[in-house]
């Protein structure tokens, strides 16, 4: 019988206890920082039906993107791409029962059929935060505000990213002024988004495929920030909301923030003003993340609309930023002390002493393999555990145990109701 290949399947990963910790950092910051603006996490099955994609998350994902199965029951299902329509069909399916404004987050993990690469793997965990509810540019601020928020809680400065705005109801003019019809929308605003990752022949050439005979003008509008805003008109409303979220955010010290007429955000759902954090990095010159408004998605589901702005941060993508600007922290082991035991004979001894440490708040592993001390040590260092206790007949005799921290290489002896008072503040420094 031939063995059985180790690798994970393709664009998945598999988290060791070192990568494991880093995956808790991240997902660590973004609760705290989540629930210190007041939000509740949810969850969901990773399985919704493949209808609930192809109504508005965009033909892209849904034809080539997707994990999508016919079950036992004959019925079509996704594992889910994204989080967005899912939290959707839950806020309309008890729309009567919760109490609005709704301030929501998820970590889930979501799945994409797509050409593993930086930043892109086949499936990922992505916070997802939804403020539902408030109609009002102040949704829009709280949630920028909250992305620049994590930024800084995983210790980033505000020259090491940049905030972008812009408002698909602002392309939408855009769109009217070069009368632009339904059936071609979609096709500029997909030529849009990739246009900094294209040549200007190659975006050229797309425009003049689409627009035709008013593609030069087009090209020299959406090039023109400034000449956006006049053509458009500084007193139109969706001028004014762009300037209106710009001013707030810049007076709550978020003012590494930029209008870029280009951005449009992949999804179909997108109503108003998107965003996304890029890293400025000259290693990692990326969109990190970002999301924007989408007040129509509830009707979906034969419900009136509710106002909805949110986004998804990917964990790929933000450890890759971490990593470039050295942000991510040291690895350290959960266990905190390991024993190493010189005879079963004491057993009930030893744990005796564990089971104290434990219940001070020290998490503890004690070594009963029989094997030489010194092996035992060797173990505690590989696992990078700080202090290693010897524990014998000596030691529960006296009642006196030494303590060393594996780093330093610093001892001390300690009386048994002394340990956690010794322990205890180094863990927690």
């Amino acid at each position: 019988m031939s063995k059985l290949d180790t690798s994970p399947y393709k664009g998945v990963r598999d988290f060791y206890p070192e990568d494991q910790f880093i995956q808790n950092h991240i997902s660590g910051v973004w609760r705290k920082t989540l629930e210190s603006f007041g939000y509740n996490e949810y969850g969901a099955s990773i399985l919704e039906p493949a209808e609930l994609y192809k109504a508005k998350t965009g033909e892209e994902i849904v034809n080539e993107q997707t994990y999508t199965f016919v079950d036992r029951g004959e019925r079509t299902v996704t594992l889910r791409p994204e989080m967005t329509p899912t939290v959707a069909r839950m806020v309309a399916a008890r729309r009567r029962e919760l109490g609005f404004p709704l301030r929501w987050y998820s970590i889930p993990n979501l799945f994409r059929y797509e050409a593993p690469q930086r930043g892109r793997l086949r499936e990922h965990w992505q916070l997802n935060v939804d403020l539902f509810g408030m109609e009002g540019v102040e949704a829009e601020v709280e949630i920028v505000n909250i992305a620049y928020r994590i930024m800084r809680n995983f210790g980033a400065a505000d020259k090491d990213f940049i905030i972008r705005l812009n408002s698909r109801k602002l392309v939408q003019k855009i769109y009217s002024l070069f009368d632009i019809n339904d059936d071609n929308i979609q096709k500029v605003s997909k030529l849009l988004d990739k246009k900094a990752k294209i040549s200007e022949e190659e975006f050229a050439k797309g425009v003049r495929e689409i627009v035709g005979e008013n593609a030069d003008a087009f090209i020299e509008l959406i090039n023109s920030p400034d000449e956006i805003f006049e053509k458009i008109g500084k007193e139109s409303a969706e001028v004014k909301e762009i300037f209106a979220v710009s001013a707030a955010l810049e007076a709550l010290g978020v003012t590494n923030i930029t209008f870029n007429q280009t951005l449009m955000r992949g999804f179909d759902y997108y109503t108003g003003v998107v965003f996304e954090v890029f890293d400025t990095h000259k290693d990692n010159p990326r969109s990190l993340f970002g999301g924007g408004r989408y007040n129509e998605l509830l009707a979906l589901f034969g419900d009136e609309e509710v106002a909805a702005f949110g986004f998804g941060a990917g964990d790929v993508t933000l450890k890759d930023f971490l990593e470039t600007h050295q942000l991510l922290p040291a690895y350290s082991s959960s266990t905190h002390v390991y024993i190493a035991t010189l005879s079963k004979e004491h057993y009930a001894e030893v744990e005796g002493v564990a089971t104290r440490l434990r219940q001070g708040g020290v998490n503890v592993a004690v070594d009963w393999t029989g094997r030489k001390v010194g092996d035992q040590i060797k173990t505690a260092d590989k696992q990078h555990i700080e202090f290693v206790m010897v524990v014998g007949e000596d030691e529960i005799g006296s009642g006196v145990y030494k303590i060393k921290n594996i780093r330093t290489g610093d001892e001390l002896s300690v009386r048994l109701d002394e340990i956690n008072d010794v322990i205890l503040p180094k863990i927690h420094k």
